[in-house]
C-alpha cells in the first residue's frame, strides 16, 4: 500500500468512528437480499457462502452512498459501501463483478481476516488477489474474453507494472498491444 493509499485510508477510518459520520450523510442503507434480488440463487455466489448464503444475504448492510468511486466492503462492520452513481451508470457486467468480488471480501471480513494489510500493496495484498481471482474465475463462467476481462480488472489507480502484476497472480492472459498491455488505458467514466 502507498503512503498516499494508507493515508486516505486512515483518514476514512478515522471519519467513520465519529459520532455522526460525515461520509454517511444522505446516504441510505438496504438489506442486500432485498435489493440485489435473486443474488442467493446465483452459483458464484452460493461457492463463497455455501450454505449460509440465505442467512449471509438477508443480514448484509449495503450502504447506497453519494460518494463517488465504485463499491468496497467497510473494514469496522464488513458491511457494503457502494457508489449510488456507480450502480446507476455503471456497466451492469461490472457492476456484477464487482459485486462478486465484495462479496468475497465479506467472507473473508466474517472469517477475521484483515482486508486492508499495509504490508502489502493493493495489487500484492492476499485477499484482493483470492477475490480477483474468484471473479477472474466467474468473468470466464460468463464466457468473457481475456481482453474484456483485463479491461476490467484494471481500475485507474494501478500502473501498468501493477495491473500486470495482479493479472499473472489471477493466472489472466493479458492480452498485448503495441507492447503495452490491451487494458492500458485510462477510464472513462464509471467502471
Amino acid at each position: 500500500m502507498s503512503s498516499v493509499e494508507y493515508t486516505v485510508f486512515r483518514i476514512l477510518r478515522l471519519l467513520r468512528k465519529l459520532p455522526v459520520n460525515p461520509l454517511s450523510i444522505a446516504s441510505q442503507k438496504v438489506v442486500f437480499a432485498e435489493y440485489f434480488k435473486g443474488f442467493e440463487k446465483i452459483d458464484a455466489v452460493k461457492g463463497i457462502f455455501g450454505d449460509k448464503t440465505d442467512e449471509v444475504l438477508s443480514h448484509l448492510t449495503v450502504e447506497l452512498s453519494l460518494l463517488m468511486g465504485y463499491m468496497y466492503v467497510d473494514g469496522n462492520d464488513g458491511h457494503l459501501v457502494i457508489s449510488r452513481n456507480y450502480l446507476n451508470n455503471g456497466n451492469r457486467i461490472d457492476i456484477y463483478l464487482d459485486l462478486i468480488h465484495e462479496l468475497c471480501h465479506v467472507k473473508q471480513f466474517m472469517d477475521s481476516r484483515e482486508l486492508f494489510d499495509p504490508r502489502y500493496s493493493y495489487v500484492d495484498r492476499p485477499t484482493e488477489i483470492e477475490a480477483y481471482r474468484y471473479t477472474v474465475q466467474e468473468a470466464r463462467r460468463l464466457g468473457l474474453s481475456e481482453e474484456r476481462i483485463s479491461h476490467y480488472l484494471r481500475t485507474e489507480w494501478m500502473s501498468d507494472e501493477d495491473f500486470l502484476r495482479l493479472a499473472k497472480s489471477v493466472n489472466l492472459d493479458v492480452p498485448m498491444l503495441h507492447d503495452k498491455p490491451a487494458a492500458s488505458f485510462e477510464h472513462k467514466g464509471p467502471r
